[in-house]
């Protein structure tokens, strides 16, 4: 393994103890944690079958069984990557793989799904963005350019639609999306979030069963509006961020109820109760101009979830954040083709054991492993 690179710290967290109490001392003591130091794994994954290749990596999401299910664009390959499928072919190699494709732990295909070969457009996720593998295993696909959001099975027969195909409504609109990016399903009240971002500026809420719609909300908790003057990066951005989200991209759900929403453009992740009562907010290199620094968001799998992780697609790292206090603890990762480094990382999981998967959007087209040093 490859160390990437992460700035090293420790945090001491205190807890509330008696004065002069050797137990209280022993607490503190142990309270003392370490910043995860982040290792790339560049055997994994394992060769693609069938002389597969992917495209622009959109979305990472790893299930209950330490699976990795990965979405792509095939549209993104040029005719010299896939020549095999050319007519006629120019050569020998390669072929689009499906647009879903699912690795087990050790990086080995297990599955791929949706072909916009032989498929219709109304049974797989053309342009998928956002995915999620629920409780129940239902696989979610956003599409973000068609306004979209599909619920298959594991192996993806299609369930369940919530919005129209090539249909939108504006923010006000309580049955048609925007551009869904990220998606997460909340295991308790089988309730589905949706950053709704591309076009839209919020988050958006469904029954997980019915599709049925049941709230939504935008920045700060308050009304999404349709037009608004943004501000991208500007020089007053720290000090008076915008009333208005920008391009809601990712989200996460915490075990103790709270919804931390990544702000792409608007370089800033927002932290939610469920029912969109605005708790906090946090600017992360907010003069980051482009596509903004707040892609997508996950959380660390240790009981407390201590650890939140922030995908920067502009600078070309993941951001390590402590949760209880949102302050930046480390990052890993930078700009570049070389292994344990990212050209626009866009898709992001973690597994049971710590261990983070990257996809990348530009050139790169990839997927990379990093476990956490000495485990």
């Amino acid at each position: 393994m490859i160390r990437a690179n992460v700035l090293l710290g420790t945090l001491l967290v205190l807890g509330a103890c008696n004065s002069g109490s050797d137990e209280a001392e022993t607490a503190a003591d142990t309270a003392i944690r370490e910043v995860p130091d982040f290792l790339v794994d560049p055997s994994w994954p394992k060769q693609l079958p069938n002389d597969w290749i992917m495209g622009s990596i959109t979305a990472v999401f790893v299930d209950a069984q330490d699976h990795v299910w990965v979405t792509h664009l095939p549209e993104t390959l040029t005719p010299e990557e896939i020549s095999a499928v050319q007519q006629p072919p120019i050569g020998l190699c390669c072929r689009p793989a499906p647009v879903v494709v699912e690795f087990d732990p050790e990086g080995n295909v297990v599955q791929g799904w949706g072909d916009p070969e032989t498929q219709d457009v109304s049974e797989f996720p053309r342009n998928a963005h956002g995915l999620f593998v629920d409780h129940n295993d239902n696989v979610w696909v956003g599409t973000y350019r068609h306004h979209r959001v599909m619920k298959f099975t594991r192996s993806g027969e299609l369930q369940m639609q919530i919005g129209e195909y090539d249909v939108t409504g504006g923010n006000a609109d309580t049955e048609l999306l925007g551009g869904p990016a990220g998606i997460w399903v909340d295991p308790g009240t089988n309730e589905v979030f949706i950053a709704d971002g591309y076009r839209n500026r919020r988050v958006i809420v469904f029954d997980g069963d019915t599709g049925e719609y049941v709230r939504h909300w935008g920045a700060y908790g308050e009304v999404p509006e349709d037009q608004y003057q943004y501000d991208f990066g500007g020089a007053g951005h720290a000090a008076n961020p915008p009333t208005q989200y920008s391009t809601v991209h990712g989200l996460v759900g915490s075990s103790d109820g709270l919804i931390y929403v990544a702000d792409r453009r608007g370089n800033r992740i927002q932290v939610f109760q469920q029912d969109g009562t605005f708790v906090t907010e946090k600017l992360i290199e907010e003069g980051t101009l482009a596509s903004g620094s707040a892609f997508v968001i996950q959380l660390s799998p240790d009981t407390e979830q201590e650890w939140l992780y922030l995908a920067d697609g502009t600078n070309h790292k993941v951001w390590i954040l402590r949760r209880s206090d949102l302050e930046v603890a480390g990052n890993f990762g930078r700009g570049g083709r070389q292994v344990g480094q990212f050209l626009r990382p866009h898709g992001m999981g973690v597994d049971s054991q710590g261990n983070i998967y990257v996809g990348e959007a530009s050139t790169g087209r990839r997927i990379q492993k990093f476990s956490i040093s000495g485990s």
